[in-house]
């Protein structure tokens, strides 16, 4: 249920985009919010259906219609879906408008100011403090301003949690991320001809995400371990998998480490263990968790190394189903309320 038993209005700002545009799908499905705005500086007047056209469909949002910034109401949540960079000067306009607010860019994910400074410097123009919010590891946040997890800095914390808070593995651990087109934006400057048939390095070394990663692991494990994060462009529109490589310590075997993972997320209902895999087909992969809010998980051990896979959609689990997902628990609704758990194949 809400709170006070009412349904909760609901803003997207920048809901044109392509994680905003997800989110809108989902909430349109969502019996306890009701969706009373949709900004778009860039599509303004445009409706709903004309810019999103895997909604046009829908009988709701035939009807709606892009509007700017300046005409938000009072809402119960805005979720934030602006390109990174852009929140913090529309602070002001949106915390006055909007009792609470669910920010799905990275722009105050960073506590340290040296890396907040390198990495997002318009979030200084903001001075109140964001909760970072990942609903598997987190305690439900008071704040009414909140920052969920970048999708490639999630999948990440999904694959190394149980290893660092059981504390399986030495601190030197190397992480490759692989992601789809999706997670550029939909004003990527890539052009389809250079991603089309082709496989290639993102960034080596210097990704915003690796000190959320950092971060995230020493708030939720007590350990902030020494991590070689680096990113590849995956000839797909969704899905990100990543493989994670670390050191087991001495005299932790196998069986202890299949053990964290199954303790870690026996009672996640959107985080999924692949047990004792095997063959191909046993790790976690795109086809399994693309359109649905579900990560995978496995990890293999022989010997003294351990190779830790993740995979989920950028979209969903890595942004906007994580933001719904997100929104049940703070606002006392059942965890799994207006999100998929299958998968969309072929």
């Amino acid at each position: 249920m809400a709170d006070n038993d009412n349904t909760l209005r609901v803003a997207v700002i920048g809901a044109s985009g392509y994680t905003g545009g997800e989110l809108v799908r989902l909430l349109l499905n969502h019996p306890g919010v009701e969706l009373v705005f949709l900004s778009s500086q860039r599509h303004a007047g445009k409706s709903i259906g004309s810019v999103l056209t895997n909604l046009r469909n829908h009988p709701e949002a035939a009807k709606s219609r892009f509007a700017g910034l300046d005409e938000l109401p009072e809402v119960d949540v805005a979720f934030t879906c602006l390109p990174t960079g852009e929140l913090p000067a529309r602070m002001g306009t949106v915390s006055e408008r909007a009792k609470r607010v669910l920010n799905l860019a990275g722009d105050f994910r960073l506590i340290d100011p040296e890396e907040a400074a390198e990495h997002y410097p318009e979030s200084a123009q903001w001075p109140e403090p964001f909760s970072y919010y990942v609903p598997e590891f987190s305690s439900v946040p008071e704040n009414r301003f909140v920052n969920l997890p970048g999708c490639m800095a999630a999948a990440t914390l999904y694959a190394l949690y149980p290893l660092l808070v059981d504390d399986l593995v030495e601190d030197e651990i190397v992480v490759d991320a692989k992601t789809g087109s999706s997670g550029g934006g939909r004003t990527s400057s890539e052009h389809p001809a250079e991603r089309i048939g082709n496989f290639r390095v993102h960034k080596p070394h210097g990704h915003r995400h690796g000190p959320e990663i950092s971060q995230a692991l020493g708030d939720f494990t007590g350990r902030r371990p020494r991590i070689q994060f680096s990113t590849y462009s995956l000839d797909v529109s969704r899905g990100i998998l990543i493989s994670a490589y670390a050191k087991l310590r001495p005299e932790v075997s196998p069986f202890e480490t299949k053990r964290s993972y199954g303790t870690a997320y026996g009672k996640s209902p959107f985080v999924r263990v692949r047990t004792s895999p095997k063959t191909p087909g046993d790790f976690p992969t795109l086809k399994t968790v693309v359109g649905s809010n579900m990560a995978e998980v496995a990890v293999s051990v022989r010997g003294e190394q351990a190779v830790a896979v993740s995979a989920l959609d950028n979209l969903v689990k890595g942004a906007a189903g994580q933001a719904v997902q997100a929104l049940n628990l703070i606002h006392g609704f059942e965890e799994s309320l207006g999100l998929p758990f299958t998968a969309v194949t072929p």
